[in-house]
């Protein structure tokens, strides 16, 4: 048994064989790609830093009523960085007149996206999604105009699955 371990340790193949060919080793970043994400957002349109953003939770593909906690850290990373690169973010769970959900996030459907962003007097709305698949999630985020919900900039990436990302996926309600 000993000599098992030891010659598993040696070889390094013992975890990939154990966890499937496609295991993530090392955990996944999360902050840096969901900073990479805002970043990539903000190159493709140009914001005024004296006009708020909105960022709603980032919810289920399948699912819009829907996020876990992992759409919800999506949300906190990318408006940390929006606010990091000097935009105004203006934090929605303080705001009177949106609707939230206990434990969900702040939810904005379309169709609620240009009376909040109008009410809040804000240039953009972050909305996104998520898709889960065996092998990695994936995110869709988009810039929204409150003006006729115009896309102003998207940008698309996935997530490793590992550890920390699969246990992120666990709805709260």
């Amino acid at each position: 048994m000993m000599a098992a371990l030891l010659a598993c340790g040696a070889l390094g193949g013992c975890a990939r064989y154990y966890y499937g060919e496609h295991a993530v080793r090392d955990p996944v970043d999360l902050v840096a790609l969901h900073h990479g994400a805002a970043d990539a957002l903000l190159q493709q349109v140009a914001l005024d830093p004296a006009q708020p953003v909105l960022v709603a939770t980032v919810v289920q593909l399948d699912r819009l009523d829907a996020s876990s906690r992992l759409g919800r850290l999506v949300s906190e990373h990318v408006a940390g960085r929006l606010a990091q690169r000097g935009l105004r973010v203006t934090e929605l769970r303080l705001r009177e007149t949106l609707a939230l959900r206990p434990l969900q996030g702040e939810l904005l459907l379309s169709r609620e996206a240009h009376q909040v962003a109008q009410a809040q007097a804000a240039q953009a709305v972050l909305v996104g999604t998520y898709a889960v698949a065996p092998q990695a999630v994936y995110v869709s985020l988009r810039l929204v105009g409150p003006q006729g919900n115009a896309v102003l900039a998207a940008h698309d990436y996935a997530l490793p699955m590992d550890g920390n990302v699969r246990g992120l996926l666990v709805e709260s309600y």
